[in-house]
């Protein structure tokens, strides 16, 4: 009886636990959270354009029947505006997609990623022989904070930064636009 009991309340405590979720429910959180319309600064802290801030504009949508997201919309530099979009989706092999054309374009193809948890995401990127990654953190449900680094030898630099903002009235809030 005291093993039963044992039993019970170990998969109480358990069930009450907050953030016990399976992986494919943390991917699914992760791209609904990021629904709707963000505006915000941005940077390119290294390179050759080092110091070029920017501001961009992005609407975002869960993948329609499977687990991932588009994103489209742009960034401003001064008087210039260039779109920007990406498309992301599990496989069965893991996350794959393209920003803008992919690498057979301008762009970039994303080759890996890995959903942390329900407010961190992290995706390879490919382009030639350039190698990176890019960081989406979600610090609370009206913020996102997104860094691109890439691979120089053996270490990831970052060289592009952005503070997004939610400027819509999804239901988990609203912000004034910037």
């Amino acid at each position: 009886m005291r093993t039963v009991l044992s039993a019970i309340l170990t998969l109480a405590a358990a069930a009450c636990v907050p953030g016990t979720v399976s992986a494919g429910e943390r991917d699914e959180l992760f791209f609904q959270s990021v629904a709707g319309h963000w505006t915000g600064p941005g940077e390119v802290v290294a390179g050759k354009y080092k110091g070029t801030k920017f501001v961009c504009n992005f609407t975002g949508m869960p993948a329609s029947g499977e687990t991932g997201m588009t994103l489209d919309g742009g960034c401003r530099v001064g008087v210039f505006t260039q779109k920007m979009s990406a498309s992301i989706k599990k496989t069965e092999s893991g996350y794959t997609g393209v920003f803008n054309d992919g690498s057979a374009g301008k762009g970039l193809d994303v080759v890996s990623g890995n959903v942390v948890n329900s407010r961190k995401v992290v995706f390879g990127l490919n382009r030639k022989a350039l190698k990176g990654a890019m960081l989406a953190r979600l610090p609370d449900d009206n913020s996102m904070v997104v860094t691109v680094s890439v691979r120089v030898e053996k270490e990831m630099v970052p060289v592009i930064g952005m503070n997004l903002k939610r400027v819509d009235a999804t239901p988990v809030g609203s912000v004034a636009q910037q």
